[in-house]
C-alpha cells in the first residue's frame, strides 16, 4: 500500500427536513387548528481521530461523504426524524483544512478526538410554529436550510515519539521490525520503504512510538529522492534516531552518509535539526571483532560526533536492548523539559 500523506475530499451534511402544512381534522372538532410539525435537522460531519491508522490512502478512493437528510415534518405536531451524524476515521496528527479559503478548520491529536468539518441543516418549521392570535389558521411552513459543503483538504504528519532517519538500506526497517511488532519491507535494495511503518516498542514496563521514514538522499530537503514530503513527518518525532551503515554494500563512505544527512536536516529545518537525538551504528557483526573498534572510533572522529553511539545489529539484535533503553531515557528527558 503507497503511503500518502495528503489528499482532498468533498463532504456535504444533510440538509434539514421541510415543516409540515397541516390542520388537525377530526369529527365533531371543527376548527381543529394547525398541527404541521417541525423537520428534522441533517446530519453533520466529524471527522475524527483513530489511533492504529498511519495513511491517508482511503481517501483516494473515497471522495466523497456525504450525511443524511432530516425527515419532513407530519401532522399531529409530529416532527421530522433528525438524520444521524456522520463520523469519518482519520489518522492522528492529520490537519484539516478549508479548501476555498484555506483556512485551518483543526488538527486531529488524540483517539475520538471529533472535529466538526460541516454542520447539518437546520429543521423547517411547520405551520403550527406560525400560530398567532392575529392568525389562527397560518398556512406558513419554512424549509429546512441546506447542509455545509466543503472541499477539504487533509494533511497527515506521523505521529511517534521516535523518527527514524538515514541513507537507503541503513536497516532502518530491519531495526524496527528487530526491536516492535511492526513488519515493515526489508530488501537489498534502497527504498524498500515508501511510507511511514509505525511500531511500539516495549522498555521494561513502558513503551514508546517509533517511526520508520523512508530514506534520504542528499538534496532531499529540495525534493531529491522521496524529498522533503517524508522530512516533514520527523517535526513531530520527540526524539531522532539516526542509523548508519557502518559497511555499506554500496562502498560509500559511512562518514559522508552520516554528514550528507545531518547536513539535510539543517537545510530543511533548524528546530528539526536541534531535535534531541542518538545515532546506532549498525551491522556491525559484519565487521571482525577485532577491528570493530577502530573502525567505529576513526568515524565518530572523522564526524566529530560527541552523543551517545551505540553498535548495534539489526539483524541479530546485538546491542538492540541497550538502544531501547537509551531511546526511552531521552524521551523521558524530553517530556520533563516539556
Amino acid at each position: 500500500m503507497r503511503f500518502v500523506d495528503s489528499a482532498s475530499v468533498m463532504v456535504e451534511a444533510g440538509k434539514g427536513g421541510r415543516g409540515c402544512l397541516s390542520f388537525r381534522r377530526e369529527k365533531y372538532i371543527p376548527d381543529g387548528g394547525p398541527d404541521g410539525g417541525d423537520g428534522g435537522d441533517g446530519g453533520s460531519i466529524y471527522f475524527r481521530g483513530q489511533e492504529g491508522l498511519n495513511t491517508l490512502s482511503e481517501f483516494r478512493y473515497n471522495r466523497l461523504y456525504r450525511a443524511k437528510n432530516g425527515l419532513p415534518g407530519e401532522g399531529s405536531d409530529r416532527r421530522g426524524k433528525s438524520a444521524i451524524d456522520m463520523y469519518v476515521e482519520v489518522p492522528l496528527g492529520t490537519k484539516i483544512i478549508d479548501l476555498s479559503t484555506d483556512e485551518v478548520i483543526g488538527e486531529i491529536t488524540l483517539h475520538k478526538q471529533d472535529l466538526l468539518v460541516a454542520k447539518g441543516g437546520f429543521h423547517g418549521l411547520g405551520n403550527a410554529r406560525f400560530k398567532s392570535s392575529i392568525n389562527r389558521a397560518p398556512r406558513q411552513t419554512s424549509p429546512g436550510t441546506p447542509g455545509e459543503v466543503r472541499e477539504i483538504g487533509l494533511e497527515l504528519n506521523v505521529m511517534a515519539d521516535v523518527g527514524l532517519l538515514g541513507m537507503p538500506n541503513a536497516g532502518k526497517s530491519s531495526l524496527i521490525r528487530q526491536i516492535s511488532g511492526a513488519r515493515p519491507k526489508v530488501a537489498d535494495y534502497p527504498f524498500t520503504t515508501l511510507h511511514p511503518n509505525l511500531g511500539v516498542v516495549k522498555a521494561g514496563n513502558n513503551h514508546f512510538v517509533m517511526a520508520d521514514i523512508p530514506g534520504l538522499l542528499e538534496k532531499a530537503s529540495e525534493g531529491v529522492g522521496l524529498g522533503f514530503e517524508f522530512l516533514k513527518h520527523l517535526s513531530r518525532a520527540k526524539a531522532l534516531l539516526h542509523v548508519i551503515d557502518i559497511l555499506p554494500a554500496d562502498g560509500s563512505d559511512p562518514a559522508s552518509n552520516y554528514l550528507t544527512i545531518e547536513a539535510e536536516l539543517k537545510k530543511f529545518d533548524d528546530e528539526l535539526f536541534e531535535k534531541p537525538r542518538l545515532l546506532a551504528i549498525n551491522k556491525i557483526d559484519l565487521i571482525q571483532e577485532d577491528k570493530r573498534d577502530k573502525i567505529i572510533k576513526d568515524f565518530l572522529k572523522t564526524v566529530k560526533y560527541k552523543g551517545n553511539a551505540f553498535n548495534i545489529s539489526a539483524l541479530n539484535g546485538m546491542g538492540c536492548k541497550s538502544l531501547v533503553f537509551g531511546l526511552y531515557g531521552l524521551i523521558e528527558e524530553k517530556d520533563e523539559e516539556e
